[in-house]
C-alpha cells in the first residue's frame, strides 16, 4: 500500500465518524403539537365543495397501418433473380457471373469458346450464342476473351445493357 492511499483513507474514515457522531445528542426535543381540526362554525357559511378532476389514463395504440415498418432497413434489394425458364438451354439457367470460361479454339475465322457452369457441366459457345439468366448475347470472342451483352434493371428499375467480359485465365494466376 503506498502512503497515499493509507493517508486518505484514514481521511475519509475521520470525515465519516464526525458526521456519524453529531447527530447524536443528549437532548431531549420537544414534542410537536398536534395540528387539530378548525371547529365548525356556522352551518349556513358552508362553502360549496369543488370535485378536482380525476386523470384518467390515457391509452395510446399504435396504428401501423400505411405506415412503413421503423425496424425495417431503408435500403431495398430490388435485384430480382429472373427464374429458370422451361425448356431453356442448361446455359441460359444460370447467371452470366457465375459462368466460368475454361479454354477458347479458333479455326480459320471463327472463335469458340469452352464454358464450365456451376453445376459442373460444360458446354461450348460461338458467337451470338445465347447465355444467362437475363438473355445474355456473346457478342465477341477473342484470344484470351468473351464478351458477353445482356440487358438488366439497375436499382432504379430502368432497363440497361450490361457488359460481361469473362477472360481466360493466364498460366501464372
Amino acid at each position: 500500500m503506498t502512503k497515499k492511499f493509507i493517508v486518505r483513507f484514514l481521511i475519509c474514515t475521520s470525515v465519516v465518524a464526525a458526521l456519524g457522531l453529531t447527530g447524536c445528542t443528549d437532548k431531549a426535543t420537544a414534542p410537536v403539537p398536534a395540528i387539530q381540526p378548525p371547529k365548525a362554525t356556522a352551518p349556513a357559511a358552508q362553502v360549496p365543495q369543488v370535485e378536482e378532476p380525476k386523470a384518467e389514463k390515457e391509452v395510446y395504440a399504435y396504428d401501423g397501418k400505411g405506415r412503413r415498418d421503423p425496424f425495417m432497413s431503408l435500403i431495398v434489394n430490388i435485384k430480382e433473380k429472373p427464374q429458370h425458364r422451361k425448356k431453356a438451354n442448361p446455359v441460359e439457367n444460370f447467371d452470366v457471373d457465375e459462368i466460368k470460361l475454361i479454354a477458347i479454339v479458333w479455326e480459320k475465322n471463327s472463335y469458340y469458346a469452352m464454358i464450365t457452369l456451376p453445376d459442373g457441366k460444360s458446354y461450348t459457345i460461338r458467337k451470338g450464342s445465347v447465355l444467362g439468366l437475363n438473355g445474355g448475347r456473346v457478342d465477341d470472342i477473342t484470344k484470351t476473351s468473351v464478351r458477353i451483352t445482356e440487358q438488366v434493371k439497375n436499382y432504379k428499375g430502368q432497363t440497361v445493357t450490361k457488359e460481361t467480359i469473362l477472360k481466360l485465365r493466364q498460366e501464372g494466376e
